[in-house]
């Protein structure tokens, strides 16, 4: 497990982090996450709580969206809002690309440019909301104030159902 801490995405995270002045408190998990419920279950918070970062591919270029694990991005809806004709769920490949991480870690950060990113704004909701760290083994504490500053990212409302 304390391998999985070194891990490069995990420190390009953390770096990325420092620079912008948010000290990470990284957290190995002592199992895999690969979705919300799981690191929920872990951390030991609702669903809801999970800051999920998935990468959507609009009109071919990569887009970041941080949403509630309570909820499913509604791709109509943020095809709207960015001005988009169409987005659609990127494929693994697309997502390592365009973050040099792999799905089921992705963070909000440490990614080698920086991406256009929405953040749900129902993580609004929480005081604490648990982000991925660059693998699927671990998770950072934030709040969705930081998550808008540190990604540069856009408040937005993200699911039909929120």
């Amino acid at each position: 497990m304390e391998r999985i801490a070194e891990h490069p995405a995990v420190q390009a995270v953390e770096k990325e982090l420092r620079a912008k002045g948010f000290e990470p408190k990284v957290v190995v998990l002592p199992e895999s996450a690969p979705n919300a419920q799981a690191a929920a279950d872990q951390v030991g918070c609702v669903v809801g709580a999970i800051a999920n970062s998935l990468v959507f591919e609009a009109d071919g270029a990569p887009l970041l969206v941080l949403t509630s694990g309570a909820h499913r991005v509604d791709t109509a809806r943020v095809a709207a809002l960015i001005g988009a004709s169409k987005v659609k769920r990127a494929d693994p490949e697309f997502v390592r690309q365009s973050t040099g991480q792999v799905i089921g870690g992705v963070a909000p950060v440490g990614h080698p440019a920086p991406l256009r990113t929405l953040v749900d704004t129902w993580l609004g909701s929480y005081d604490v909301v648990w982000a991925a760290a660059g693998h699927a083994h671990t998770v950072f504490p934030t709040s969705f104030g930081e998550l808008v500053r540190i990604t540069g990212g856009t408040p937005a409302t993200v699911s039909a159902g929120a």
